[in-house]
């Protein structure tokens, strides 16, 4: 199990890694993702998975050519059997932010691959179907809504609004995925409906269990949180002739914004982040004319997500009034909090407990295709790997192997007490 863990690590290392930064660049629906899904679907037919792709750009594996059978009756992949209980899902995503790191996503995955084979190997035959997926667009780097293939896999995002995302250079969803060599139909998928629980493995994206001295973890639930555009519009001029009384420059405004954005998330212990520019004309000795600013926000509660994001609008609303500019402010993308289910994040801890002793259960403040799955009904727990340095999203972004294998070693106990 250790070679063979290492070995697909290995295999993946290369993929869309930068030379300069040593980070990752997976973006969906590029060669780099292409590779990446060949990478999946080969290591997925050496083990005998069935793969079964839906019209989003997300892969369901099958273990054994066993495939749920579902009340209206759709077709299965060729040569799978059918089951009348429902299937156990597992795994994650391949994709990564901007210059990301290498654990964020794929250690979900490469461990369900590992854990499928040691379940083999202690000769587990599960009761129910098991399967593994590889959602696309997780991270939103590209379309700009997070956890993208499992929003459409579920129905919690329209295939009309799918149609209208552009990317960064105009390109369309449906055109950036047929260019990728995907069949694009967007729209809730069949293999939900298969689908009875849904356990994710991910990297831990914090400090939780580097303070508890505990390789692996459950979580709690995700706080609630957003993605907001600020268009900050004022008027282009010369940056050397203009006097600084007679300008309307919306980079004070954005400025200033960012600055409150900081003051308020920090005075109230939630989370705001200004991550994203745009700016037009863009240039060194120009004044601009717009300034468009992407602000992540994450807080404990959703009242308390409405009440920050409305008073980092107001505050901005303001500058932009005392500095002669224009706000407009758009929700891009909203999701509630997540409560993971309390029955199977007991039914774990619980049969795990012998070997794992009391496992921790944390809640999280990044977003996961396990929220979107547990808010469309689907009954979904999560399990963390100890992450050293707190880093993520980060090419310093680390997982020891030792706590990797420990964490596949804990979701093969999961599963198996899923399916036994």
């Amino acid at each position: 199990m250790t070679d063979d863990f290492e070995q697909m690590w290995r295999d993946l290392a290369p993929l869309g890694r930068s030379a300069t930064s040593g980070g990752y660049f997976r973006q969906p629906f590029t060669s780099v993702e292409s590779e990446l899904r060949a990478w999946f679907t080969e290591q997925c037919s050496a083990r005998g998975l069935i793969v079964e792709a839906d019209g989003n750009g997300n892969l369901v594996a099958w273990w054994n050519g066993v495939v749920p059978a579902q009340p209206q009756g759709d077709q299965a992949s060729a040569g799978a059997e059918r089951s009348g209980l429902p299937g156990v899902l597992t795994g994650s995503h391949l994709d990564s932010v901007l210059d990301g790191g290498a654990y964020d996503g794929p250690l979900g995955v490469v461990s369900s691959l590992a854990a499928v084979d040691l379940l083999r190997s202690r000769g587990v035959v599960p009761r129910r179907p098991v399967a593994i997926g590889a959602f696309a667009e997780e991270e939103g780097s590209r379309f700009g809504i997070a956890c993208l293939g499992s929003r459409l896999a579920s129905g919690s995002l329209s295939p009309e609004a799918a149609a209208e995302l552009r990317d960064r250079d105009g390109v369309p969803l449906l055109d950036a995925m047929a260019s990728a060599g995907l069949s694009p139909s967007p729209g809730r998928a069949a293999w939900l409906d298969r689908i009875g629980t849904f356990v994710e493995l991910h990297v831990e994206q914090g400090r939780d269990l580097v303070d508890r001295d505990a390789p692996v973890g459950l979580a709690a639930g995700i706080w609630p949180h957003g993605r907001y555009r600020f268009d900050f519009t004022g008027d282009a001029n010369h940056a050397g002739t203009t006097r600084m009384e007679d300008r309307h420059d919306p980079m004070l405004s954005y400025a200033a914004t960012a600055l409150a954005a900081r003051s308020l998330a920090a005075a109230s212990g939630q989370r705001a982040t200004f991550g994203r520019l745009d700016v037009a004309p863009n240039g060194t000795n120009a004044i601009p004319s717009r300034v468009t600013a992407w602000l992540d926000a994450r807080c404990d509660s959703e009242a308390e997500l409405v009440r920050l994001v409305a008073e980092i609008r107001r505050q901005g609303e303001a500058q932009a009034s005392s500095d002669g500019t224009a706000l407009r402010v758009t929700d891009e993308s909203v999701s509630d909090g997540v409560v993971f289910d309390p029955r199977l994040t007991q039914t774990l801890g619980s049969g795990l407990a012998d070997r794992w002793g009391r496992l921790p259960v944390i809640p999280t403040m990044a977003g996961h295709d396990a929220g979107v799955l547990a808010a469309a009904g689907v009954p979904t727990a999560m399990m963390f790997v100890r992450n050293p340095t707190g880093v993520s999203h980060s090419p310093e972004e680390l997982a020891e192997t030792a706590d990797c294998l420990a964490g596949v070693d804990a979701l093969a106990d999961a599963i198996e007490v899923l399916v036994s």
